[in-house]
Order: C-alpha cells, then sequence, then structure tokens
C-alpha cells in the first residue's frame, strides 16, 4: 500500500513546481520551502530532523529521505530514531559494522495520507505568501520605472493592468491623464509610482501624471540625457495641459534644448503624443533667477522684473499685449512659472504712453485686408506707428506677407501722416 503514497508526494511536488514556474519563484526559494515542509513532517514523526536528508528533484517532481543512525551493539539501542542495531543495519547492507552511520530511505507511508494532504495545503499556502513577498520586493525595487501593460478590467475609480507575467497593478483615475481613454486589451504605458502592502497582498500603483513619467519618457528619447550629458534640473506639469522642463549641459559643446527637442521636434513629438498632446516647454536652466523667471515665461517678453528674495516674489512688468502670453490659457503658464522657479509671480501691465495721433490698424480695413490686419496682430503689431517702426525685411520673416504686401501697407499707413 505505500505506492499510492509515492504517487501522492511525488504528483504533489510535480504540482508545486509547476505551479513555481507559472509564478516565477526562483528555483533555490522553491528547495528551502519544500525542504522546510518535509521537515517539519520529519519532527511530528520523530521529534527530531538532525539526522535526516531532504533530496529533492524539482525538475522531475521526485522526492526522496533518507536518515543516518549510529550502528550499536544488539541490546544497546537507546534512541530508535539515530541508533540501529547491528543485526538491522546489516539487512539494509551486509558489509556495515559497529560504529559506522547507516544510511536508510525513509518510506513515504510512514507520513500518512492525512499528512501528505496537510503537506500540500501548507506548501500552496507558502507558494502565496512568497509570491506576494516576490512581487513586493519586484515593484519596490522598480519604483520611477516605467512599464507597459495590458489593460485588463475599467472601473469607475481606477483601471487594473496586467504586466507581462499576468501580475495585476492599479493605476488610480487620479493618476490619468484627464483625457487618457482606454478600453480593454489595450497597451498602457505608466512608471510604478508607489508599492504597499494592503492585508498581506501588494498594492502596486502606476501614475501617467506624475513629472517622474516625464522625465523617464525623456529618458528614452534623449540618450544625453541617461549617459549624464544633459540634467533635469526641475519638471512641473499640469497633466495633459502643459509641461516646464528645466535642463542644463555642462559641455559647451552640447545645446541641451536642442538636444531634448531634437532636429525638427522628432524628439518631443512622440512624447507630446504620448502625453495626449501636453505642451511641453524645454528652458535652460541657470541660477540667475530673473534670467530663469524670464525663460520660465516663455513665450512672453518681459519689460522688466522686480524680486524678493525673502518672499519669494516677483513683479513682473510687461507689454499689455504680452500679458496674456504670460498667464497662458487657463493661467497655465504663470502658474508652472512659479513652481519651476521657486517664486510667486505676479504679472503687470507696463505703463505705456499714450500716442493719441497713432491709429488702430482697424480703421485701415477699408484700403487693408482683413487677414492682413489678423497677420500683423499676430506679432504683436496694432497700430499704425507700431508696424511703421519695424524694418520691412522684419515683417517679411515674422510673417506670410510678401516684400511687396509690406511695401504697399507701409504706403498706406505712411499717407495718413503726412
Amino acid at each position: 500500500m505505500t505506492t499510492p503514497q509515492i504517487l501522492t508526494v511525488r504528483g504533489l511536488v510535480e504540482s508545486f513546481s509547476e505551479f513555481k514556474e507559472f509564478k516565477n519563484i526562483d528555483r533555490p526559494t522553491l528547495m528551502r520551502v519544500l525542504e522546510e515542509v518535509f521537515r517539519n513532517m520529519l519532527k511530528k514523526r520523530y521529534g527530531d530532523d538532525e539526522n535526516f536528508d531532504v533530496v529533492i528533484n524539482t525538475d522531475q517532481g521526485d522526492l526522496e529521505i533518507y536518515r543516518n543512525r549510529m550502528i550499536v551493539d544488539e541490546g544497546e539501542v537507546e534512541d530508535e530514531n539515530k541508533q540501529v542495531s547491528i543485526s538491522e543495519a546489516k539487512l539494509i547492507a551486509s558489509d556495515y559494522e559497529i560504529g559506522e552511520d547507516c544510511t536508510d530511505q525513509v518510506p513515504m507511508d510512514f507520513f500518512g495520507r492525512r499528512n501528505i494532504l496537510a503537506a500540500r495545503q501548507t506548501l500552496m499556502t507558502k507558494v502565496l505568501e512568497l509570491e506576494k513577498e516576490e512581487l513586493f520586493a519586484k515593484y519596490s525595487d522598480r519604483i520611477g520605472e516605467i512599464i507597459t501593460g495590458e489593460v485588463y478590467q475599467i472601473w469607475k475609480k481606477e483601471i487594473m493592468v496586467l504586466d507581462d507575467e499576468g501580475n495585476e497593478l492599479l493605476i488610480p483615475k487620479s493618476e490619468m491623464i484627464p483625457s487618457d481613454f482606454y478600453k480593454k486589451g489595450e497597451t498602457l504605458k505608466a512608471i510604478v509610482h508607489e508599492v504597499s502592502m494592503t492585508n498581506a497582498t501588494p498594492k502596486i500603483l502606476l501614475s501617467r501624471t506624475s513629472p517622474v513619467f516625464l522625465e523617464k519618457l525623456l529618458e528614452l528619447e534623449v540618450p544625453e540625457i541617461l549617459d549624464g550629458l544633459i540634467t533635469i534640473k526641475k519638471i512641473v506639469r499640469e497633466p495633459g495641459e502643459r509641461a516646464k522642463i528645466a535642463v542644463e549641459s555642462y559641455d559647451e559643446r552640447i545645446d541641451p534644448v536642442g538636444a531634448c527637442v531634437g532636429m525638427k521636434g522628432s524628439r518631443i513629438h512622440g512624447i507630446v503624443r504620448e502625453l495626449r498632446n501636453e505642451n511641453i516647454d524645454i528652458i535652460n536652466f541657470t541660477t540667475n533667477t530673473s534670467l530663469f523667471i524670464q525663460r520660465s515665461l516663455n513665450p512672453a517678453k518681459i519689460a522688466s522684473i522686480s524680486i524678493n528674495e525673502e518672499t519669494k516674489k516677483a513683479n513682473v512688468f510687461l507689454a499689455p499685449d504680452q500679458v496674456s502670453l504670460a498667464i497662458g490659457k487657463g493661467g497655465f503658464n504663470i502658474r508652472l512659472a512659479g513652481r519651476l522657479v521657486g517664486y510667486d509671480i505676479e504679472v503687470y501691465r507696463e505703463d505705456v504712453e499714450f500716442d493719441d495721433s497713432d491709429i488702430d490698424l482697424e480703421e485701415f480695413a477699408d484700403e487693408i485686408d482683413n487677414w492682413i490686419i489678423d497677420e500683423l496682430k499676430a506679432i504683436g503689431l496694432d497700430t499704425a506707428k507700431a508696424v511703421l517702426g519695424v524694418p520691412s525685411e522684419q515683417l517679411v520673416a515674422r510673417t506670410q506677407l510678401e516684400e511687396e504686401t509690406v511695401d504697399e501697407i507701409k504706403r498706406i499707413l505712411k499717407a495718413e501722416f503726412e
């Protein structure tokens, strides 16, 4: 009746080996857990396991247990677990002598079916615990890394994502870009944001809104960052709307902004698409606070700045047509600029002396086409004198107007002042 017991144990090891491969638990850990379980069974059966060898072959599903005992003379056996009589030893091997160690295999039917089934349950429980520990350790080491997973389940407040090993990860809606929209089966890219244990179960949270996500995307696209030639000093984001990045290079031969943007925007375009058309401003970092603020408020042109170092406030003065550019759509530009430089930025219109002899371009609508007036206004020229004050070659370069058209416009405007 020993065969069913041996097969039960073999099946136990085989099933555990398959489970191990699926959950990607390493071989040394598997061996340790199996041996621990069977040694506990030996302690219950014999009271001690120090003189036992547990041999496990997880590839074939084999398990063998050997007991080592000292050979003593007849009638001198005091501990049957650690001593064996010479007569019994010779039944195992005829050349044994008193004083030698005798090794014999422990038959599995000694444990009994109930113990074998209990061992199976213990093994599976330990595997689940190990799998959770391994998953927690694995993703704790990957915090801040980009991972790509498959959208598996979509709920109101979060989405479940499966990694390439089938592990369940979560991305809360609060960590998604507002315009993100995914369907089951689609691929999602994010960073590992937070890893914690909840009720002995690892909880892995992803993020697409973290500045670190943008930083890692840049590292993938810009080799100079990964090589350390360009340093990202700071990133601030309004996910899906706008981001500002301050970069610096210690090699004067490298233009950090140009390297990050790439030829004709080749490097930055892919990142912009991944972030749902988020506008990305990349600026050169500087320790000159005034210059840093000017750069951070790009594309607005600043007339002057007043800085209070103690209160970390900066009053910025701009021409009337530059104020809206500094503030930006929804106030994102000025808000991000303040976070980037670490100052509370206030924008003021610069006092401009009114010239009552000047004429608004709209007054020339009967002589100049509206689309031409719009072209001039787009570059900040709202009045006749403003246009006349700009050289013709600059007007051609900054607008869609041809040289002949510019000459005709200036002729019409000059006639009003002659």
